[in-house]
């Protein structure tokens, strides 16, 4: 076993939480200090590791420490990477360089964020600066892109198929946009040359980078996994040559530079393809779409809209170029040494598993009339699931046979695929006429295989609605092709696991309730849905019939061990089955897939504004509406107030009229004539004090009377 020169090493990366850094990190985190040393020493140390000896080694071997910076400073509290022993966020210079002196190996990635580009160059003219201060020796590794050398001329202009090699790399040109990494690289490796015994620095030109979920890629990979364009479209001609590398097999150089430590110090990262664009975008859309590409120009809005400006540039790359110091230093143990086509299905397992975008496959059984479409229909709505009817199935694959027959030309097309379309359409179509025993026809068995088999089905899932029926059924549906018929190895039939359900769930409720249902239906819905009497009876016979004896489709799927999950439906309030749902939903679990688009958000969002909205202007309205009662209430109040106060003094004035009649009278009679006579005889004798005259006079004629 090679001996290490240290049991530890900790290796600093900054922006772990991105797709490049974060994917470097966490597989040299996995990496033993010195393993990559220890692979090319023989035949012996393979048949330990075969034999396990190399794990019960491994226990007692240190792996690579891994620290790092985040861009977000929310993720470490969000998120916590198993990868990483320590994270830092918004550090100063100060702190920064602090770190970096208690790593033994610094690895900047600048092939994906130019913003750290001005923070890679600090740090290693700090650690230069430093160099007579470190008592350890430190590796600097900037991982560049190979966008430095976009604009270098071929190597024979005579024969572009010439490659360029490492050695090229002090002609080489960069691409306008590049300019900033290009001259990274320069002062990372002038600054290596200084002192090598305490500062090593090594430059590694990525091509660009595929794998483990996608980044450049993912706008082809996402459009082909969601299926909703017919073909995927690719930028310009597509005739450039695009060198590419897996992420791991990147991290694996990276690895082997830090146990090696090279005398070269300038690699490049590719792998020994010569792949096009239009090739990979190809491959990627046959493997997990429509299988077609259309070529757009750079003002598609599929481009604007869906890339980045820098990924626009590495995409528009035509580079051809060779990794030699890669196969004559190392001996780097490859993931995807052929390039990107060539491991085409890995590649688009990796994306599938590390985002998550797993199929759900749900298979719902249960007797006529019991809500199986109902609940179907939600499923698919809620996981954005394909929904599988027979009836539908048969019904697209004749409109499908029918456009292909029709759309032959009969000379270039081949008689016997063309022979075969006809006669399956044939048998389909004598299905659909007599709609008897049509389940059990092999043209509509071949039929519901085919759309399990479809890439929407096997990339977002489906829900496979009352169907099979019977075990023959299953067993002609499922069956796994790539294993033998007479192989009687397992105790188990054998099935094909892409495209068996997952989740079996078996809906029942008594006779009496399901009759009771159908009976509620309207007419013309029951024909429709041919649950008339006498068909929903033989229905209903039927599927009893078939649900009796031991070899029935729920016990095929028991036996796989895929156990079906029971759930009875006895509520007659509950008419959309919700409970239904709630409980399948909780055992499926969350939705696998990419959930609302942007575009989808913001209707979502639009659609809640504009009920907001409603809500609002209905409850102003409302309020309104309120207000001009009250007001008309209180109005009509008023003038019944106003009404009854005149009524009052009127009947007031009416009684103080009727009480003084008396009064006036007896005045009339007995006071007004004498003070009338009073008046006069005043008049004519014109006293100096008219009261005291008229006084006596009133007075002297009272006592007189």
């Amino acid at each position: 076993m090679a001996r290490r020169d240290q049991l530890s090493t900790r290796i600093f990366i900054n922006n772990i939480d991105s797709y490049s850094s974060g994917h470097l990190a966490e597989y040299l985190s996995g990496c033993v200090v010195g393993g990559s040393l220890e692979e090319s020493e023989g035949q012996q140390e393979e048949q330990e590791e075969e034999s396990g000896g190399a794990e019960l080694r491994d226990q007692h071997l240190e792996r690579f420490q891994i620290v790092g910076t985040v861009r977000k400073t929310t993720e470490i509290k969000k998120k916590s990477r198993s990868f990483a022993l320590e994270e830092y966020s918004a550090l100063s210079r100060d702190e920064l360089l602090q770190c970096l002196k208690k790593c033994d190996v610094i690895v900047y990635n600048i092939s994906e964020d130019t913003d750290v580009i001005d923070e890679a160059t600090w740090a290693i003219s700090a650690l230069h600066s430093e160099i007579n201060h470190i008592k350890l020796p430190k590796v600097f590794i900037l991982v560049s892109t190979l966008m430095t050398w976009a604009m270098t001329k071929p190597a024979d202009p005579d024969d572009p198929e010439v490659p360029l090699l490492e050695d090229d790399y002090r002609r080489k040109r960069s691409h306008p946009n590049f300019k900033a990494q290009a001259s990274a690289e320069k002062l990372v490796l002038k600054l290596g040359k200084t002192k090598k015994s305490k500062l090593t620095t090594y430059i590694v030109a990525a091509g660009l980078q595929y794998g483990m979920g996608e980044s450049m890629f993912h706008i082809f990979f996402k459009a082909s996994w969601l299926g909703e364009m017919s073909s995927i479209p690719v930028l310009g001609s597509g005739t450039n040559i695009v060198p590419t590398i897996h992420i791991y097999d990147l991290a694996g150089i990276v690895q082997n530079i830090i146990d090696h430590k090279p005398k070269a110090h300038y690699f490049v990262a590719v792998d020994n393809s010569k792949n096009t664009l239009e090739d990979i975008v190809k491959a990627i859309a046959f493997e997990l779409g429509p299988g077609k590409v259309t070529k757009v120009p750079k003002e598609h809005p599929f481009i604007t809209q869906k890339l980045e400006k820098s990924h626009l540039d590495h995409l528009s790359l035509n580079l051809r170029i060779e990794q030699v110091l890669l196969r004559d230093t190392f001996d780097l143990r490859w993931v995807c040494e052929s390039g990107i086509i060539d491991n085409i299905s890995s590649v688009v397992e990796e994306y599938k598993q590390t985002r998550r975008l797993l199929p759900i496959k749900i298979c719902l059984l249960g007797p006529p009339a019991v809500g199986k479409t109902l609940v179907a229909l939600q499923l698919c709505n809620h996981y954005k699931l394909h929904h599988i009817r027979v009836q539908e199935a048969i019904e697209e694959k004749i409109k499908h046979l029918e456009e292909v027959l029709q759309g032959s030309d009969g000379e270039n097309d081949n008689e016997e695929v063309l022979q075969e379309a006809q006669e399956l359409l044939d048998s389909l179509k004598d299905c659909v006429s007599q709609n008897t025993e049509q389940l059990n026809n092999q043209g509509v068995l071949r039929t519901i295989r085919e759309t399990l088999n479809s890439k929407p089905c096997r990339n977002q899932g489906f829900v496979l609605d009352g169907y099979p029926t019977t075990t023959e059924q299953a067993k002609e549906i499922f069956y796994d092709e790539d294993v033998e018929q007479g192989d009687s190895r397992s105790k188990l039939p054998s099935y094909n696991t892409k495209i068996i359900p997952e989740y079996i769930f078996s809906l029942d409720a008594t006779d009496e309730f399901l009759k009771e249902r159908v009976l509620e239906l309207p007419q013309n819905l029951a024909e429709e849905m041919h649950y008339t009497q006498d068909e929903f009876l033989q229905c209903l016979s039927t599927f009893r019939a078939q649900n009796t004896e031991d070899e029935t489709v729920l016990n095929y799927f028991d036996e796989l061990e895929i156990h079906p999950e029971h759930i009875e439906i006895n509520s007659t309030i509950d008419s959309e089955n919700k409970a239904v749902i709630e409980k399948i939903i909780q055992i499926v679990g969350g939705a696998m897939n990419y959930g609302p688009t942007p575009e989808e958000k913001a209707e979502e969002q639009q659609k809640i504004a504009l009920l907001r909205d409603q809500q609002l202007a209905q409850e102003a309205a409302d309020r309104g509406l309120r207000e001009a009662e009250k007001k008309a209430r209180i109005s009509a109040q008023q003038e019944e107030w106003n009404r009854n106060m005149k009524e009052v003094k009127q009947q007031e004035c009416e009684l103080l009229d009727a009480r003084s009649l008396p009064l006036r009278h007896y005045l009339m009679k007995h006071v007004i004539p004498t003070v009338t006579e009073g008046l006069v005889e005043c008049c004519k004798a014109k006293p100096d004090d008219p009261l005291d005259f008229l006084a006596e006079y009133l007075l002297r004629n009272t006592l007189e009377d």
